[in-house]
């Protein structure tokens, strides 16, 4: 097992690699100066140079990519010459250090560097937003697969019934509709015109502040029709899976040997259906709960969610290339943990896996 966990973790750490190296070459190849975002309307030439000078943006690319990589590194080394860039001059340094006579070792959280149009750290900004959509996509996820199974199951149960027709038809629609439809649609019923029976706002985020300015409280009902949106696609991708999966594990040889002991149709399911059906339904489930976070940029933006996506959206159209930059990064990340849990899952479900 020990020798299982450190393979996948090799792979993980090459991948994320491979990701790192794409995400910056791709942005440092866009057009555009980085330095001139920074300076926006005050620019002029000794400002440009002191700001690439402080960045490091004059100098080569393979440079900067080295910089880079030692950023998000949790051991890096550093310069202690003032006129190079280095990770101390551009932020609050929390960790440990080591001073040597011409270098610094490091011993931090990884620095995604600040943000060109807020002058805050990348980080502060994905700890204010990322809890949000993580909520928002868990609660979307919980309520794909809850529901998913059940009408995966009973589907299976009936197959061939217009009951099962009937799943399969809408759970066809909802993988089909694409989400930023889905919310304009669901906002404009639920939270417009039928608002009087259903109460439910069409903007509004996690936290709202109180009357008198003073206090914050959590405000669920903004994130029924969000979490609806976003767990419509995968909801009907995990019926049609698990009704598909279970409609196989019946035809097995076990089954018949199990209803032949007695075993009613409820045993069956829950001892023998069930967990013999869930592999490929834990590998939606995955790939989609890290989709979600990734694809709630257009439900947060059109239900002004205060999340990531909002984020990335804002940072988008100001060409705020460090909190696009360690956006991705993030998300990246958040599939490659997701990737690791489910291969544990699967060893978990399936021992040969392990080896």
């Amino acid at each position: 097992m020990i020798r299982f966990f450190l393979q996948k973790l090799g792979y993980s750490l090459l991948t994320l690699w491979g990701v790192v190296t794409v995400i910056f070459l791709l942005f440092h190849w866009l057009p555009g100066d980085p330095a001139r975002m920074l300076l926006d309307q005050n620019e002029n030439s000794e400002q440009l140079q002191l700001v690439k000078k402080k960045y490091g943006f004059d100098q080569p690319l393979g440079t900067q990519y080295l910089w880079y990589l030692n950023d998000l590194s949790p051991i890096s080394f550093h310069a202690n010459h003032a006129e190079h860039y280095t990770y101390f001059n551009q932020s609050k340094y929390q960790g440990v250090s080591i001073n040597f006579s011409s270098f610094t070792l490091a011993f931090k959280k990884p620095y995604l560097r600040e943000s060109f149009q807020k002058n805050i750290s990348v980080s502060s900004i994905l700890g204010n937003t990322l809890p949000n959509t993580f909520v928002l996509a868990t609660l979307a996820m919980g309520f794909a697969v809850t529901f998913g199974l059940l009408f995966g199951m009973f589907a299976a149960l009936q197959q061939n019934t217009w009951m099962d027709r009937s799943l399969v038809f809408f759970s066809t629609i909802g993988m089909s509709l694409p989400s930023f439809f889905s919310a304009i649609l669901f906002a404009w019923i639920f939270g417009f015109v039928l608002h009087a029976y259903t109460g439910l706002p069409i903007m509004g985020s996690l936290y709202e502040i109180d009357d008198y300015g003073e206090n914050s409280f959590i405000a669920w009902k903004n994130i029924v029709l969000p979490a609806l949106v976003l767990g419509i696609r995968p909801l009907g991708v995990i019926t049609q899976l698990t009704r598909n999966s279970v409609l196989e594990t019946l035809q097995q040889d076990y089954i018949r040997t199990a209803k032949a002991k007695g075993l009613n149709t409820f045993q069956i399911m829950r001892n023998h259906v069930l967990k013999n059906s869930l592999n490929p339904v834990v590998t939606a489930v995955s790939g989609w709960f890290a989709s979600l976070l990734a694809g709630a940029v257009f439900v947060e933006y059109i239900f002004g969610w205060n999340g990531l996506g909002k984020e990335i959206v804002s940072a988008l159209n100001t060409l705020d290339l460090p909190v696009i930059m360690g956006s991705v990064l993030t998300i990246s990340l958040i599939f490659i943990l997701i990737n690791i849990v489910v291969d544990f899952i699967y060893a978990y479900l399936d021992p040969r896996l392990r080896n």
